[in-house]
């Protein structure tokens, strides 16, 4: 039985069932002679009851076609069913293909449905989502038709629980479930402005996260009010599209719908959020019933269905439900009463109106939902303003009100005097110190702030809310110093201070949380930042109107911690909210092109680095425009530049932007300040790239003194810059220091949050080990590499491709051919889907694996080493592997009758090598050991 017919059965078989046997057959007979098709598979259906408890144990509905877990559904593979209807279902599903890694909500379309709306409703859908762009509205992915014509979309993958069940399960007040049902109220109001309207609001398509956000989900039979399309909704007679409980009259009518439905809908998913019922009681729960109640029954108030469970002892209620009935009674009845008005003109004119007078409801002002009498607008001021009355309505309280209001106001303006005229004596004190230092004696600012920090304690004893403002000062000074774990720690000290206190400044508290986090962040403690400050993101969000400055900072150092740490959607989530407040009230330009950074860089870690590039190179143009060229975000962005076009193969470019940042640090900073370090270490690691080894190795022994005093054996930096120095051994040829400096890099990223840094660390290990011939040890390593990036979310695939490709060397060093002919396939595939088929790291894949095949005598990888040997020479990356492919090609015909010629390529090449790298490096003795054993070859009298 198709969908539609069983639509149209369903209901009328619900209610047969309902009724006695000589009112069904009075029933049946009356619509036989309507329509007799009808009245034979109703008895039909009927008799089937009767015959045994089985009945519609299985489902009418054809089952979907190869929808079952593991399957393929385009580059989607399928996990569990999470939900299904007449038009089809939703899968939990992963990416499939090797690209990147990521769940989804996977929508599929039942093929072969009798309806030929749903196709179209399907595309509709992603029509609109496509559309859409908001924070609590589930995101579209992907769209596509897999290859057995299976239509399919995929989804944001929501974590959560309808809001409804949110609410219940953790017993919230009226006040907080409607700063809950606001949220949905933005949602459905972006999707209108944007001309649509959901048609299908219920809690199943409203869930809250674990973060206490909504998302709002399935607009498969959403509307847009901008097209033509008009086709009504059917009722009970056709295939209903909406789902009843929560259906406008307009909607069980069949007229058009507007986005007052949908004013409607929330109307009744907010009486339930408040009365823990739905706004009808039937007799029979029939779908007949429901359609004459939405048509033509006037709901309960919301408060009178609170008190009617507790008189008849329903469950399911809200906790303390007297109570409760009374918060709602009132006000909240009449706004639930105003959307649920029974003709369109009759409700809110827009989901906006809705919202505004919940807020106004919540702000304590008259809502626009009752009448505006005098009475109810003076009981309304009084409630908000009930002191002052109550004050101005006897002299003796007036007068000790008035006085007690003076005393406290002058004991505020004395505090914050105090902590101004600290803060002042301070900066003070330091020009004061600073001029009593000897003559040719350098100023020691640390010893200064030091100073600062011992007349705090002594001055301020008695006025903890200066001290510790005093103590955030003091450490963001540290902080631009380096000196984190002297930060670190001063802030501990204030934070001690703060939780002493009953009453801290919102402003305080959350400047201290972001100071802390900072800090926790420059010493890698990703976690522990997180954990620090996500318990004041609530106190942000209540006071970002307030305090726009201090939340957008709080929002932007709890993004890039949640960054490092790998949550990229929280990340973004605090980056927007930020950048939100800085483009409006703020108006930072600075600000605003700081988290415009933060987004590219979280584009970069989610692999799409071109795009990156381009966003940063958009935020650089807008700091210039807007504040200048001598900025120190200009250092970050070009350092990030730099980064992303090193990793693409642009040796040049990159050395470009680094420069530019070095000396804008320099200019700005000074030598010793951290971001010139890390320019310091950028510039170094291209002078590797470049054969300039013995200038990379004075860089980086200079930077990893200064990682070392500042930030401790352990932080992760440390650890890189190890493994920096470990590569400069090794082209160097001190296999020996570049595998300790190594060993040094992996113990401080085996801690727990460092798996890609491990990675990439193990993978230099077995590459240095490889080049030796230590093809067992470095299988070992390249083995746990693979497991660590194959785990990470989102990892690269070039990544994964670059350690296949080092694991088929290692196997065809070993003697293993299939497998490492295998693996450098897969590698060359992950490779140039990564990085691009130009990319040098794709161009690395391929020429290993024609090396492989062309010592069996294969002519076509014999023809794929001449394309590579022939490959231009601007690049120095791409000239290495011209280099190599060269070597190669000679080194198969040193046992043949062209060993002459052979001799003199590779001498002639040998003297290009020189020219080009000076300093030798691997490659360099790479191509020098063939050589050398080919000139072996020749003296051989064999």
């Amino acid at each position: 039985m198709d969908a539609e017919r069983w639509q149209r059965l369903s209901p009328l078989l619900d209610a047969l069932l309902e009724l006695d046997p000589a009112t069904r057959e009075r029933s049946l007979a009356s619509l036989r002679a309507e329509d007799p098709q009808l009245a034979d598979d109703l008895a039909g259906l009927l008799a089937l009851e009767a015959e045994g408890d089985d009945f519609l144990s299985e489902p009418l509905i054809a089952p979907l076609p190869g929808a079952r877990p593991d399957a393929l559904i385009g580059p989607y593979k399928l996990e569990r069913l999470l939900g299904e209807g007449g038009m089809g279902q939703v899968w939990l599903a992963s990416r499939a293909d090797g690209l990147y890694q990521r769940r989804v909500a996977l929508k599929l379309l039942r093929p072969g449905l009798a309806d030929p709306n749903l196709r179209l409703r399907f595309t509709r859908e992603r029509q609109i989502l496509a559309r859409l762009g908001h924070p609590h509205i589930a995101r579209l992915l992907d769209a596509g038709i897999s290859a057995d014509n299976q239509p399919y979309l995929a989804l944001d993958y929501v974590e959560g629980e309808p809001i409804t069940d949110w609410c219940k399960a953790r017993a919230l007040d009226v006040r907080a479930c409607l700063r809950l049902f606001m949220q949905v109220c933005e949602a459905v109001s972006h999707a209108h402005a944007n001309l649509i309207v959901h048609r299908d609001l219920k809690p199943s398509n409203i869930l809250v996260t674990p973060l206490d956000e909504v998302r709002l989900l399935d607009f498969g039979i959403a509307k847009l009010l901008d097209t033509a399309e008009q086709a009504p909704d059917n009722t009970r007679t056709g295939l209903r599209a909406f789902t009843l409980h929560y259906a406008a009259p307009e909607q069980i009518r069949g007229e058009p719908v507007t986005t007052m439905t949908d004013v409607y809908s929330l109307g009744v998913v907010l009486y339930e959020l408040l009365s823990g019922a739905k706004p009808y009681r039937l007799k029979r729960q029939t779908d007949a019933e429901w359609e004459e109640a939405i048509l033509g029954v006037d709901p309960l108030k919301p408060s009178s269905t609170l008190l009617r469970g507790t008189d008849d002892g329903t469950t399911g209620r809200p906790a303390t439900p007297r109570r409760r009935a009374r918060e709602v009674a009132g006000d909240l009845d009449n706004i639930v009463l105003k959307a649920l008005a029974k003709r369109a003109e009759q409700r809110y004119p827009s989901v906006e109106a809705l919202a505004l007078d919940l807020q106004r409801y919540l702000d304590g002002k008259p809502v626009l939902a009752r009448p505006q009498s005098v009475a109810y607008r003076l009981r309304k001021y009084a409630g908000r303003h009930r002191w002052a009355l109550v004050s101005a309505s006897l002299v003796t309280i007036t007068l000790a009100a008035a006085l007690g209001i003076v005393v406290w106001q002058s004991r505020q303006f004395v505090q914050e005097g105090a902590r101004a005229q600290a803060l002042k004596d301070f900066v003070v004190g330091l020009f004061e110190n600073a001029g009593s230092t000897p003559e040719g004696v350098p100023l020691d600012v640390r010893q200064l702030l030091d100073a600062g920090v011992e007349r705090g304690d002594r001055e301020l004893a008695r006025q903890p809310e200066a001290r510790a403002e005093l103590f955030g000062v003091i450490a963001r000074l540290r902080v631009g110093l380096g000196d984190y774990e002297d930060a670190f720690r001063l802030l501990g000290r204030q934070a001690a201070i703060l939780d002493a206190l009953d009453d801290v400044p919102p402003s305080l508290r959350l400047e201290s949380a972001t100071d802390m986090g900072h800090t926790r962040r420059m010493l890698a403690q990703y976690a522990d930042c997180i954990a620090g400050m996500r318990p004041w993101l609530a106190l942000a969000r209540r006071e970002e109107h307030q305090l726009p400055a201090q939340a957008s900072e709080f929002y932007s150092q709890l993004g890039r911690c949640q960054r490092h740490a790998g949550d990229y959607t929280a990340a973004r989530l605090m980056f927007e909210r930020s950048l939100a407040l800085r483009r409006d009230p703020l108006h930072n330009e600075a600000g605003v092109v700081e988290n415009l950074a933060d987004l590219a860089r979280l584009r970069a870690a989610t692999g799409d680095s071109t795009g990156a590039q381009a966003d940063l190179r958009s935020a650089l143009a807008q700091l210039h425009a807007g504040v200048g060229d001598r900025h120190p975000l200009a250092i970050d962005i070009l350092g990030s530049l730099c980064t992303l076009q090193r990793a693409q193969g642009d040796i040049r470019g990159a050395e470009a932007e680094c420069r530019n940042a070095l000396a804008l640090s320099l200019d700005l900073q000074g030598p010793q300040h951290r971001a010139t370090i890390d320019a310091r270490r950028q510039l170094a690691a291209l002078h590797v790239d470049e054969g300039r080894y013995n200038e990379a190795a004075s860089e980086f022994a200079s930077a990893q003194a200064w990682l070392l005093a500042r930030l401790g054996m352990e932080h992760e930096e440390v650890a890189r810059n190890y493994n920096s120095l470990a590569i400069v051994d090794w082209e160097r040829g001190d296999t020996g220091a570049a595998l300790r400096n190594l060993d040094r890099a992996i113990v401080i990223s085996r801690k727990p949050g460092h798996a890609q840094l491990l990675a990439s660390q193990l993978f230099n290990r077995a590459m240095i080990l490889h080049s030796v011939g230590r093809d067992a040890e470095a299988r070992l390593q390249l083995q746990e590499s693979l497991r660590l990036r194959r785990a990470l979310p989102g990892q690269h695939a070039g990544l994964i491709g670059d350690t296949l490709r080092l694991l088929g060397e290692a196997n065809a060093g070993l003697g293993d051919r299939a497998t490492a002919e295998r693996q450098l396939q897969q590698a060359v595939s992950l490779t140039g889907q990564g990085y691009g088929p130009s990319h040098p790291h794709a161009l690395r894949s391929e020429l290993s694996l024609a090396r492989l095949q062309a010592r069996d005598g294969d002519k076509a990888a014999t023809g794929e080493l001449e394309r590579l040997a022939s490959l231009s020479v601007k690049d120095i990356e791409r000239r290495r592997i011209a280099w190599l492919a060269r070597a190669y090609l000679a080194e198969r015909s040193c046992h043949g009758p062209q060993r002459s010629r052979v001799l003199q390529d590779l001498a002639a090449l040998h003297l290009s090598l020189q020219q080009a790298q000076p300093e030798g490096g691997v490659v360099v003795r790479e191509i020098d050991a063939i050589r050398a054993g080919c000139e072996a070859a020749v003296d051989d009298p064999r």
